[in-house]
């Protein structure tokens, strides 16, 4: 692997903190009670890195989410780790009943409200529902969803399941208990490369990559775990990768989708 591909991801590094750094140290000068509060300084940190990088991580993966969530989507639709809500600009509206966004971190449901909003979706209307909560917090989701229980028609996943916490487990639990028989896991999600050259790297900085990026590991299988839970109907969907996409990336990308059996 070159060397210029090992060492790519600073560069995003940088701007990360140099978007996040300083406000983040102003809040914990203002409200010094932050410093015993890690999971609430990561997602300060990570809102501001969110603003900086929402726009374009979306636009990156445009091409991928049209062919991927607009024509598939239906139904209630249980979106993980929603952030500023761009999925919901790739949903059919005459197909989706309810949006269901999850998402931990409360700083960005504002303008997660506003871009669901925006695109038709609001709590007024009961088209749209966020849950400050995370994908693992399953008892929680379910529990807010109306019954006939599972309650979801498709489940999406867009950068999410590498931050999660146990994700395999969690993974599996949402699949079994939130999504209906016939119903549909859409995702797209960076991965632990095949090449274990390329893999070696995403291991080695996996843990420095947490930390800017709000728990967000680059050696996950997740496509694996996904596949593993099995159960899936066979020849429907499919799982590949992103057209055009270095094989030396460490942001190796895997997009798929699956349909429960019925």
């Amino acid at each position: 692997m070159r060397l210029a591909a090992a060492f790519a991801l600073f560069a995003d590094l940088r701007l990360a903190i140099g978007a996040a750094l300083w406000p983040t140290i102003l809040a914990v000068w203002q409200a010094p009670s932050l410093i015993s509060q890690p999971q609430a300084l990561s997602r300060l940190f990570m809102s501001h890195v969110w603003n900086l990088f929402g726009n374009g991580v979306d636009a990156n993966g445009r091409d991928v989410k049209q062919v991927l969530i607009t024509p598939h989507a239906y139904g209630v639709v249980l979106d993980l780790g929603a952030g500023h809500g761009h999925t919901v600009n790739y949903l059919d509206h005459s197909r989706v009943t309810k949006y269901v966004a999850v998402e931990p971190n409360v700083l960005m449901h504002t303008e997660l409200r506003h871009v669901a909003s925006a695109a038709g979706y609001s709590e007024d209307a009961g088209t749209l529902l966020i849950l400050p909560c995370g994908a693992e917090d399953i008892s929680t989701i379910l529990s807010s969803l109306p019954a006939p229980h599972p309650p979801v028609d498709t489940l999406i996943s867009v950068l999410t399941i590498c931050s999660i916490p146990s994700p395999q487990s969690t993974v599996c639990t949402l699949i079994n208990e939130a999504l209906k028989p016939g119903g549909q896991v859409l995702f797209y999600e960076h991965v632990l490369s095949d090449r274990e050259d390329v893999a070696w790297w995403q291991r080695l900085w996996a843990p420095i990559w947490s930390i800017a990026f709000g728990g967000c590991r680059l050696d996950r299988p997740t496509h694996r775990w996904i596949e593993d839970v099995g159960g899936w109907v066979k020849d429907e969907g499919g799982v590949g990768g992103k057209e055009g996409e270095p094989e030396e990336s460490l942001f190796w990308h895997r997009v798929g989708r699956l349909v429960k059996v019925g």
